[in-house]
């Protein structure tokens, strides 16, 4: 069977099988809305991350968010996560549970969010800083906005999977910071998760060919410790083992004929902190 799978007709049922989908315009035009829709929210609740705020009230602005923009959270639900965002904090890895926990000045944390707009997957994440907020921990959130933009320089027609991976980490780990790798990118569209997997550290020239129509996130996570993670008895929250601090941002790609199409772009320019 081919490792790549060309996507005719956008409606079709797909299954996740392995294969690497290939998708032409219409889906570009699909995941265009449903990435927009996503960075949207993103840049919609960043005057709410202030000291004292609950990461349940920011999911249920998420929530909120989503609905009025004509989809659904894709994380409600999903394997029994019964929340429209995650919300992570500090040290908190990814995949961080909203709650009656309040945001804290000093904090940097992670929002993720995924609307599920007309079949279509708008993946991304982004940080934020709450208060006023370390200079070590300020420049851990910068560092791994550049990793995930230096990542998204390697996907172009032609590069490997591996040759996103070995660059982000030859930055990260150029500024002493660690990349996690028992998380990664991932293939995304009509289905949440898909292949190929992105792993965030790696060797050059391995892994799958990128080829036009793929789609995919990038989504590093950096910590200013050791790399290794654990994950709690929630079976969802992973934190850095060394309980250091973590950042973590991410958009949805599609790769194109001469380079890569973002989908996830902020539409007010909030790209990365501080959201003045």
């Amino acid at each position: 069977m081919s490792e790549y799978q060309i996507v005719e007709h956008e409606n079709e049922t797909l299954l996740r099988d392995g294969t690497i989908k290939l998708h032409g315009p219409q889906a570009f035009e699909g995941m265009r809305k449903a990435g927009r829709l996503a960075a949207m929210i993103l840049d919609e609740i960043a005057p709410l991350v202030q000291p004292g705020v609950t990461t349940a009230s920011i999911d249920d602005k998420v929530r909120e968010l989503t609905l009025e923009g004509g989809a659904v959270p894709a994380t409600l639900g999903y394997r029994g996560y019964a929340h429209s965002s995650c919300i992570s904090i500090n040290h908190v890895v990814c995949h961080g549970i909203p709650s009656e926990k309040t945001f804290k000045d000093g904090d940097i944390v992670n929002i993720d969010v995924t609307p599920l707009l007309d079949g279509w997957h708008g993946d991304s994440s982004r940080m934020y800083l709450v208060g006023d907020v370390p200079l070590k921990a300020r420049r851990l959130v910068d560092v791994t906005h550049e990793c995930l933009m230096i990542g998204i320089a390697q996907a172009k027609p032609g590069n490997r999977v591996g040759d996103i991976g070995a660059a982000i980490q030859a930055y990260a780990e150029s500024n002493r910071y660690g990349v996690v790798r028992e998380f990664c990118g991932h293939g995304v569209g009509r289905l949440f998760h898909d292949a190929p997997e992105v792993v965030h550290a790696g060797r050059a020239g391995t892994g799958p060919l990128l080829r036009p129509g793929m789609f995919f996130t990038i989504e590093p996570m950096i910590n200013l410790g050791k790399p290794p993670v654990k994950l709690l008895s929630d079976g969802w929250t992973a934190v850095t083992r060394d309980k250091s601090f973590s950042a973590q941002f991410e958009h949805s790609i599609g790769i194109t004929e001469d380079g890569c199409e973002i989908f996830t772009l902020s539409p007010k320019g909030l790209h990365k902190p501080p959201y003045a």
